[in-house]
């Protein structure tokens, strides 16, 4: 009899295992998520005055929008000039030294800008700026 020798010659595929490249994609996703800075806008245009000394601020600010027509916007609703104190001294109680830029409209009456002013120092306000362009 003769015999047959079966001999099998193991099968060895090469794999990739994904598991930790999701993982490690995950764990980006999630610190750029984390890290990303969330800038609050007033929620409305407004058409900044020119000034030469401009200059960048922290962007961690309570932002005030005046329109031309002088009403005063915060995070997209309007609150008045009677209500910057209020708005700004509960948002100062949460963050204290924050400071306060208004973003008023180049056609915005002086007397109704340095109101919003006044009201935002009255609330607490270390540094009250203006916003223009350059």
């Amino acid at each position: 009899m003769k015999r047959f020798r079966h001999v099998t010659t193991p099968q060895t595929g090469a794999e990739i295992n994904l598991s930790p490249l999701i993982d490690v994609v995950f764990l980006l996703l999630i610190f750029f998520i984390v890290t990303t800075v969330f800038v609050e806008e007033t929620g409305i245009e407004v058409s900044k005055p020119r000034a030469a000394s401009s200059e960048d601020l922290d962007k961690h600010a309570i932002l005030l929008a005046v329109t031309s027509g002088g009403r005063v916007y915060q995070g997209g609703r309007e609150i008045g000039v009677d209500g910057v104190r209020a708005v700004v001294g509960a948002l100062l109680g949460q963050a204290p030294g924050t400071p306060v830029v208004v973003r008023a409209d180049a056609a915005t009456p002086t007397q109704t800008t340095v109101r919003v002013v006044d009201a935002a120092k009255l609330a607490g306000a270390e540094s009250v700026s203006l916003a223009t362009d350059q």
